[in-house]
């Protein structure tokens, strides 16, 4: 008797988690010229990220505590233009001929020696404002890590 609405509250519950965390989820832009379009029309810096996402374990833990926080994400929403030049080694990973070239496009100006993780800070320009990795801190020290290189 009670199973119907106690299934369709169910359904309706998961479907809200599912659509806040689409909602929430950090957006990242995967071209320069888009990222940076962007970052001026919004008068935000470009935080440009080299990983690898399928191979590189700090990468991976950069990704996990630090870039899928919804305190880095709340921040950087409002704060930063997300760019990630990804470069994952595994077949089933392998991103279309057309974003490998604009990864190595920017590997090529921006982490000529290849470093993983790279994390920069831009102006909208391209000019570098400051440079780290993966960091052993929280979020919050992070952000604030982040936020020294702009001055």
């Amino acid at each position: 008797m009670f199973s119907k609405p106690r299934q369709m509250q169910k359904s309706i519950l998961i479907i809200s988690l599912f659509v806040s965390s689409l909602i929430s989820a950090q957006k990242w832009e995967n071209d320069w010229s888009t990222a940076a379009a962007l970052a001026k029309e919004n008068h935000q810096n470009v935080v440009l990220v080299f990983s690898g996402s399928d191979w590189c374990a700090p990468c991976i833990k950069l990704d996990k505590n630090i870039w899928q926080s919804a305190e880095f994400q709340n921040y950087a929403k409002d704060h930063w233009t997300m760019l990630r030049a990804d470069f994952p080694r595994k077949k089933a990973n392998q991103l279309p001929e057309d974003q490998k070239n604009k990864n190595a496009q920017l590997a090529e100006k921006y982490n000529k020696n290849g470093y993983f993780p790279l994390v920069l800070v831009l102006d909208p320009n391209g000019n570098i404002l400051g440079q780290t990795g993966f960091k052993n801190i929280s979020v919050k020290e992070y952000i604030a890590l982040l936020k020294s290189f702009e001055g």
